[in-house]
């Protein structure tokens, strides 16, 4: 070949390579704060668990009206009668390094997650493992100790590599976290920490590559400057929060976004830390429950795009008791309740609530709730910290008084993780420290329970119990008002939202 061809040929090949750069998708996201860890069995953070459900995949996943499990990295899953559980893999799987997904790496993800060198609050979804069995290299077999009422639901974990993680002695701090290497549809290419997070397709993903080449995440902490970009076409999809909905949006908004309004699969709640003398005796619980107004706090934050949350389950579900009504306001009561208790206007009850402004919500619901309580004589101190400090230094060291979060729920609910005392440890979801020997004995029984309707009978129970101690104040399930840009085509709303299908997306 001689030189002039050679360069025209090396001019065409970037030639194309720019065009095709010009004509690159990019779905534009925001994301509140940085993710902790990219790892799916230590992504307790929202933006962690956002971000991994692009790059990894279980062996099954909800269908997408949460109804039915259908197959993710399992081509087909059966019983063999009530305690065996065999899944038979896809071959056509590639992790983004090319390498090939096996039962390998089913196994190592299981083994990992049980291991006592992690501490994961996922790994108690697995105690009723009895064995994991690899058949063949794409067939594995879960063996159970009894029957379990979420065998399937486990297995939508994330799988993890076995061929780059067999020899990585602490997984907590492993430099994977921040470079994971997934089977997802797409796969990181940049992490750039309070930036920009950039995900780009990966070309063998097993449904087929993604139809839009990339997308970015700026990370965005303060909730206007998110809408403001929103607002200026700078994002793609964004929530948009009710008072600036109903109050804020002009003509000209709608007629460039869309708008997908659903409830959401979440609550929020006020945690009282059980482990402190003055939260452990029920009359203080009681009073403060009764001290404030759920209504008057919806009608304020949301308008009608929220509605009072009555219990631990959400409505819709099995384990939803609709006998449970929210308790009404009662300020007569609740001072009574106070003054038996040993607190009046000289010994005021003094507490603190710690948030975070990573949710544009909670610091206003928060400075509500202060103003309510102080009409009963209760005396409120506000913490708003940053997600990560919350997190790790109150939340999980569990270093407060009260905490302002909010759970998102599993269509099934499994009341272990939040609610069984043996989940009241490091890195566990019982971040209150909620004891009840009754809902322990509840709890362990319905994980053997296999039957929907007695299941559901004793959630109700439970749901009654908790609702009773108030560990938590329930306050709220917000309505999810998600703007999506005309620009972005093939979206199909469900029940589970707008993302089941986003690997079909195309971007004008």
């Amino acid at each position: 070949m001689n030189t002039t061809r050679y360069f025209a040929m090396r001019l065409l090949v970037l030639l194309l390579t720019c065009i095709a750069f010009l004509h690159a998708s990019t779905l534009q996201l925001a994301t509140a704060s940085n993710p902790a860890r990219l790892n799916p069995i230590l992504a307790t953070d929202s933006s962690s668990a956002e971000i991994t459900g692009f790059l990894f995949n279980g062996l099954v996943k909800y269908d997408k009206n949460s109804k039915e499990i259908v197959g993710d990295l399992a081509k087909r899953f059966y019983f063999k009668g009530n305690k065996t559980l065999v899944f038979e893999l896809r071959k056509n799987v590639l992790w983004h390094d090319g390498k090939k997904f096996t039962a390998k790496d089913v196994l190592f993800t299981y083994k990992t997650l049980i291991s006592d060198k992690i501490a994961s609050p996922y790994s108690s979804d697995f105690r009723f493992v009895k064995n994991v069995k690899i058949i063949n290299n794409y067939k594995i077999e879960v063996t159970y100790k009894k029957p379990y009422f979420k065998a399937l639901e486990t297995w939508m974990m994330g799988i993890l590599p076995e061929h780059i993680l067999k020899n990585e002695k602490n997984l907590m701090n492993s430099s994977f976290n921040t470079h994971p290497i997934g089977t997802g549809a797409y796969k990181l290419k940049q992490l750039e920490y309070s930036k920009n997070i950039e995900l780009v397709a990966f070309n063998d993903y097993f449904e087929g590559r993604p139809k839009i080449d990339k997308i970015s995440f700026h990370v965005i902490p303060d909730a206007m400057t998110r809408f403001l970009m929103l607002k200026s076409s700078q994002l793609d999809v964004g929530n948009v929060e009710p008072f600036v909905y109903e109050r804020q949006l002009q003509k000209d908004f709608f007629k460039k976004f869309n708008i997908y309004e659903k409830i959401s699969l979440s609550y929020t709640y006020l945690g009282f830390n059980l482990r402190k003398k003055k939260f452990q005796d029920p009359r203080v619980r009681r009073a403060l429950s009764l001290a404030i107004n759920r209504q008057e706090l919806i009608d304020i934050l949301f308008l009608k795009h929220a509605k009072v949350c009555t219990g631990p389950f959400l409505p819709g579900t099995l384990a939803f008791n609709p006998e449970i009504k929210a308790p009404k306001q009662n300020i007569q009561e609740a001072k009574k309740l106070l003054k038996e208790a040993g607190y009046n206007e000289k010994h005021p009850f003094v507490f603190e609530i710690a948030t975070s402004n990573a949710s544009s919500i909670r610091p206003y619901a928060a400075e509500i709730l202060q103003y309510q309580l102080k009409k009963v004589g209760v005396i409120v101190k506000l913490r708003i910290m940053e997600w990560q400090a919350f997190l790790n230094m109150v939340v999980f060291p569990h270093k407060f008084d009260t905490v302002l979060l909010g759970w998102g729920l599993s269509p099934t609910p499994d009341p272990y993780m939040f609610w069984h005392s043996k989940s009241d440890k490091s890195g566990g979801f019982n971040l209150v420290g909620y004891h009840n020997k009754q809902i322990d004995i509840m709890i362990e029984k319905s994980q053997r329970i296999i039957e929907r309707k007695k299941l559901g009978a004793l959630w109700r129970k439970m749901f009654q119990i908790i609702t009773h101690d108030n560990p938590y104040l329930f306050l709220y399930i917000p309505n999810s008002i998600t703007a999506v840009n005309k620009n972005i085509r093939n979206i199909e709303p469900a029940l589970s939202g707008i993302w089941h299908n986003y690997i079909q997306w195309e971007k004008d």
